[in-house]
């Protein structure tokens, strides 16, 4: 039962407790989507999948993430559906469809903002979003980028979007916000690559200087493209505070197939997974489990999804982790570190070899 959780510190079980709640969940999960997904149940069959040989969440079945992108993966009556999020995606790119219920949807809030809470506190805050409104036109099927967004304004004491449709900064919205509320603590959001070439460049070009030094910046995602740029995170970081004062930083893994569980990152840099998620690093040739410190290909799974089965990911990423329960900012679970995509070659690899367990 997910209220189970909510009797929990969000980072405060050790490994033993944490996988015994969340191994439990995700058992109860597998067999509700079984029950309510046919193609998700036929998965399961070809996979011989025993509920009583799960021994820990390692144990539960995963599905490749990109299904999402091929097939209608729900365990709801499509009456039911309340919103449907959409992966981002160039034009010509598949998008995954994740169909959600609103119970779905509010548990997916809640958590996102129980963990946002531990690191910005319970208060509403002002948000200032690095994007246009026009990515909030759509009420019912939402991008990432919309269901970030949409996400976060439950936590809001006020929402200001300070980029117009032509995605050019909107120096007077940024100066009113500013003058309201530029010298009490408030929340930047963007995804990396927005905040970098709308905001920092635009910044640059203009010749202005704006004082962000009371915001905390919320960032995910994007980091490809700024890498290729010769943009690490550290320069980020550093050229956000030489520009604007920003001393606090907040990134975060996360996707939309499992919205709400997101990986934070502490002030040690760390990304955090929740009593709500858990992560798992596996080899690409046979999918076995990695040691800590070993690369290979995230897997993550999620408490979340009850209206379509995303519990038990193969994503196409690429990570390490680099601890569990012994992190310096005190929080305990597993902590991570991504390293990217996997490359093509390695991604239809993996494709063959999970053609080939499913015979």
């Amino acid at each position: 039962m997910i209220e189970d959780f909510y009797n929990h510190g969000v980072y405060s079980l050790s490994r033993s407790e944490k996988d015994r709640l969340i191994t439990g969940e995700l058992v109860a999960l597998t067999e509700h989507h079984r029950e309510n997904c046919a193609a998700y149940a036929g998965m399961l069959k070809t996979l011989n999948y025993d509920a009583d040989r799960v021994m820990h969440a390692s144990d539960i079945p995963f599905i490749p993430v990109r299904l999402f992108k091929e097939l209608e993966l729900m365990s709801i009556p499509r009456e039911s559906v309340f919103k449907t999020m959409t992966s981002s995606g160039t034009t010509n790119q598949a998008v995954s469809r994740i169909y959600v219920d609103r119970e779905t949807a509010m548990m997916q809030q809640k958590v996102l903002i129980r963990i946002l809470g531990d690191f910005l506190g319970k208060q509403r805050l002002p948000i200032l979003v690095i994007d246009s409104p026009a990515v909030m036109k759509d009420r019912i099927q939402f991008s990432a980028r919309g269901a970030a967004i949409i996400g976060l304004q439950v936590m809001a004491r006020e929402m200001v979007f300070v980029l117009n449709e032509d995605m050019s900064l909107d120096e007077a919205a940024l100066m009113r916000f500013l003058e309201k509320y530029g010298h009490t603590k408030f929340l930047i959001f963007g995804f990396t690559f927005m905040v970098w070439q709308h905001l920092y460049e635009a910044v640059q070009q203009n010749g202005r200087g704006y004082d962000l030094s009371a915001g905390w910046l919320m960032t995910g995602g994007g980091w490809k493209k700024l890498i290729s740029d010769s943009v690490t995170q550290e320069e980020f970081r550093r050229r956000m505070t030489e520009t604007f004062g920003i001393i606090h930083f907040l990134d975060h893994y996360g996707m939309v197939e499992q919205t709400g569980c997101i990986y934070a990152e502490c002030e040690c840099h760390h990304l955090h997974a929740s009593i709500f998620s858990d992560v798992f690093v596996r080899r690409p040739d046979d999918f076995s489990l990695c040691g800590n410190g070993e690369a290979g290909i995230l897997q993550t799974v999620s408490v979340l999804p009850h209206s379509y089965p995303g519990h038990s990911l193969l994503t196409e990423d690429r990570g390490i982790i680099l601890g569990e329960d012994d992190c310096p900012c005190g929080r305990k679970g597993k902590y991570i570190q991504i390293l990217g995509r996997i490359q093509s070659a390695e991604l239809r690899g993996c494709s063959d070899t999970y053609a080939e367990m499913l015979k």
